[in-house]
């Protein structure tokens, strides 16, 4: 790992320069070639690229539900049983998300109120690739079951052998109602235009790579979606205390991601810096997925010592990162110096993988310093919000002229007529 030192500020801008990652004008002309061919001709060009990027060919699109319960039964019981704990401690969190409609008539002859509307119809992206996540199916699927979406469509790449057995289980355990095998931009595309067999959706979310994630930019404004996910991160702030070897497989649990993921430890002792380190290195060798690991942790891996607790958070919040962890002496105490963090984890025994896959809270976080901005998934995502208002004639009376005079003074006289209008004496 890199070791990096000097002001905050020096500090600052060399992690600013590393972590500044932009799509290439290339992916994004391909990426809209592959749109206008989807919105062109529909499900034969889903065909095509299906054929072409994976290699499969497929005679429909649909993944019939008989498959779902075959997945299900082929699965070990082990997994299931895991799969309905992690489901029942998400359901658990983000039930206590919903928001409630209100109404008020704080003055007579008026009332105002907020309604809540879950989503027609969402699609949810999970990713195939170098690793199959059942854990994406239950974080994307049951909060929009909770806001109460009527039509959840998944899509998700086929492999040379179908789609994994472990991802159709989540699908059955967490109740998506369709499922079809399309990946890639292409399946973006389908999802936010609609083909003859893949409906239009309001909203997709998922995390995919940098043409899935391309293709969601392009599409937003047609369709709502989550957010721009760029790889993954985590920051472990640790004091003399902690435990080196637990610091060491939390980072590497995200540099086994992507090449491209993040780990960075700050820390104001020497000690736990070094220790840290000959842990990496001791790990890292045993690792499976070594090769992803090692390129992520020469290139995007930092270990920062500062001198004093306040300039770790001055430069945590500024990093905004993903995934927090607070590996200090009473980790509670420093709960509210944290303003920018996608998922924040107490303690030494509050491991970066109890959330990806088991606490409750969601797994899907702002990356790329945007946890200054945005939130983790959340039922309140798959709903919207309608404001409505009911005045009387005597009570309109009372506050005509305060909105005839707030039009006129914008020049929109049409505006203040609308309300003169109601009280001119009839011919």
């Amino acid at each position: 790992m890199k070791r990096l030192t000097g002001t905050i500020d020096t500090i600052l801008k060399e992690l600013k320069n590393e972590n500044n990652l932009s799509t290439s004008l290339q992916v994004e002309t391909e990426v809209k070639a592959i749109i206008d061919k989807v919105k062109t001709i529909g499900d034969q060009a889903l065909l095509d690229f299906t054929s072409q990027f994976d290699n499969v060919q497929l005679s429909e699109l649909r993944v019939p539900n008989s498959l779902l319960q075959a997945a299900t039964a082929k699965v070990e019981p082990a997994f299931l049983d895991a799969l309905q704990q992690a489901k029942t401690n998400i359901e658990s969190f983000h039930s206590k998300q919903k928001q409630h409609a209100f109404l008020d008539n704080e003055k007579d002859g008026v009332i105002r109120g907020q309604l809540i509307r879950p989503l027609e119809t969402v699609g949810v992206y999970v990713p195939g690739g170098t690793a199959a996540y059942p854990s994406s199916v239950l974080m994307n699927v049951l909060p929009a079951k909770i806001a109460g979406v009527n039509r959840i469509v998944m899509i998700t790449p086929p492999g040379d052998n179908g789609i994994n057995p472990y991802v159709l289980a989540a699908a059955e355990l967490a109740g998506v109602d369709e499922i079809y095998q399309v990946g890639g931009a292409h399946g973006i595309a389908a999802l936010a235009y609609g083909t003859e067999s893949i409906p239009k959706v309001d909203k997709i979310v998922g995390p995919g790579n940098i043409y899935v994630a391309t293709a969601k930019r392009e599409v937003f404004g047609s369709v709502d979606i989550d957010m721009i996910a760029g790889p993954s991160e985590i920051v472990v702030l640790a004091d003399e205390t902690a435990n080196p070897a637990f610091i060491a497989a939390d980072l590497l649990s995200q540099a086994e991601h992507d090449i491209l993921s993040r780990a960075i430890l700050i820390t104001t002792s020497e000690k736990i810096a070094r220790q840290t380190q000959i842990e990496m290195d001791k790990q890292l060798e045993k690792l499976p997925r070594k090769a992803i690991a090692q390129k992520s942790i020469e290139t995007n891996g930092h270990i920062i010592v500062v001198s004093s607790k306040q300039e770790m958070f001055d430069i945590m919040n500024e990093v905004a990162p993903e995934h927090l962890e607070v590996q200090l002496e009473n980790p509670m105490n420093y709960l509210y110096q944290i303003k920018n963090a996608g998922s924040i984890f107490l303690g030494s025994y509050a491991s970066e993988p109890l959330g990806d896959y088991f606490a409750g809270p969601n797994h899907v976080l702002p990356t790329s310093g945007t946890a200054k901005f945005f939130s983790p998934l959340g039922v309140e995502d798959f709903t919207k919000r309608s404001s409505f208002i009911s005045y009387t004639k005597e009570a309109l009376a009372k506050e005509k002229d305060a909105i005839v005079l707030l039009a006129t003074k914008e020049g929109l006289d049409a505006h203040a007529k609308a309300i003169q209008i109601r009280f001119e004496e009839e011919n």
